[in-house]
């Protein structure tokens, strides 16, 4: 097989032999769930019970506050104990609703809909946005309003992201490995709801197993692709998942997959998708990987979403030895955790613990001029140069450079010989350039 990729990028060790063997364990539910408001990319969801309510699994807890927003179930049955701020996978406070648990496990009633392929895409679409599904493999965008372009954008395409490139991380894997079918249950509803025509589900090369499976369940299928891609981070970033699979280029400064008649989808939201369509089921589990050299049994978990993370740890026996650095996600583009009061949520792919020495911050130096972040970058921007014009609070600059385009992958930040934090000097302009541009309204 002839592998695909794209311009730029760079080559991090996987570190996936930790939990790649991990086959699926689901756990019981916790004693206690804090479902956050925000698990997702627009307004947080509105609360709509209180405390002292009792909730059964799959009741609506929180409404959508707009078109961009989502709602939120309860993953246990119980009685709701607080509605305030917690702690976030982010590694902010949030609002959240606390549910204690009754033992009980009581259940909303669900449907089987053996019918479900009969459904218009608008109801389809509906029982998506009902369920609550977002995007579950990177920013958690409501996947109800990806899949409602604007009517004078044609798609033709659907992508499925399989490629699970961030190293540690073998929850997306695992699922292609274990539940294939309903991975291609959920692209065809997709590809039905945005009436595209192609199919194409892009594996890295890493996982030679996966492809050939996936090869063989949609060997009848004329419409549906399985491409494999060179492992390249981050290969499963949009605009380069769609490069790499179709040589189509989503231009920068805002542009979306739509522009080039993509839609992309994670392989577990396609999962999630297929269970909300069939079933009317809310997307309140999902596999989390927990995993690191000091996780005594490192796994990949069918978790309630707001089980604490020191809970997944926990059910993996523990650590081996002092815990040096918690990651929410991925080492690439994860978030630094003080502790494991963070509750897990529809977005969180995996938790990655290491060591005092893997987590030893290395001093910044100054900037060499080699170049190897502009090399590596697979937007083309500029990084030194963007960094540069943030040190001296030159915004306009810096946004000249491609500031606000920068994804936040990584990859500069890792080749940098001097130990530069391009990423979090990047990030800093963009927090600032948006203070900046509030101010100007």
């Amino acid at each position: 097989m002839s592998l695909k990729t794209f311009p730029g990028g760079v080559h991090p060790h996987d570190f996936k032999h930790f939990s790649k063997t991990a086959a699926i364990d689901k756990l019981p539910p916790p004693e206690k769930v804090i479902i956050p408001m925000s698990q997702h990319i627009g307004s947080p969801s509105s609360p709509c019970v209180k405390v002292g309510d009792e909730v059964l699994v799959g009741q609506l807890i929180a409404e959508a506050s707009g078109f961009v927003s989502i709602p939120q179930h309860a993953s246990i049955s119980g009685k709701v104990t607080k509605i305030d701020l917690f702690a976030h996978p982010v590694g902010t406070k949030q609002m959240a609703i606390e549910i204690t648990g009754d033992g009980l496990d009581k259940w909303i009633e669900l449907v089987d809909d053996e019918n479900y392929l009969d459904l218009t895409p608008d109801e389809m679409k509906k029982r998506i946005a009902d369920a609550g599904v977002c995007g579950m493999g990177g920013a958690g965008f409501p996947t109800h309003v990806k899949l409602s372009p604007p009517k004078d954008k044609v798609i033709d395409t659907v992508i499925l992201n399989g490629v699970e490139c961030e190293p540690y991380l073998t929850s997306d894997y695992r699922l292609m490995i274990e539940r294939p079918e309903e991975i291609l249950r959920g692209l065809e509803n997709v590809m039905k709801v945005v009436g595209a025509s192609k199919g194409i589900i892009g594996i890295e090369s890493n996982k030679p197993d996966a492809i050939a499976l996936l090869q063989k369940h949609t060997a009848s299928k004329a419409n549906i692709e399985v491409v494999g891609l060179k492992m390249q981070y981050p290969q499963g970033a949009e605009k380069q998942l769609i490069y790499a699979a179709t040589k189509r280029k989503v231009p920068n400064k805002g542009g979306l997959p739509m522009a080039v008649g993509v839609v992309v989808q994670n392989v577990g939201t396609a999962v999630a998708v297929y269970e909300a369509v069939r079933y009317k089921k809310p997307l309140l589990e999902r596999v989390i990987t927990v995993t690191g050299s000091i996780v005594k049994r490192p796994a990949n978990f069918l978790a309630r979403v707001g089980t604490p993370y020191s809970v997944l740890v926990d059910n993996c026996d523990g650590v081996n030895t002092e815990i040096g650095k918690i990651i929410s996600g991925g080492p690439m583009m994860g978030f630094s955790l003080p502790n494991l009061d963070a509750p897990m949520t529809k977005g969180s792919s995996g938790i990655v613990l290491m060591n005092r020495t893997e987590a030893k911050q290395l001093q910044e130096h100054t900037c060499l001029r080699c170049a190897k972040c502009v090399d590596v970058c697979p937007l083309n921007l500029l990084p030194s140069l963007i960094v540069s014009a943030v040190k001296v609070e030159d915004l306009e600059m810096a946004n000249k450079a491609g500031m606000t385009d920068c994804m936040k992958c990584g990859s500069c930040a890792y080749v940098c010989p001097a130990q530069i934090r391009l990423v979090q000097w990047i990030d800093t302009g963009k927090i600032k350039w948006a203070a900046l541009q509030r101010a100007k309204k």
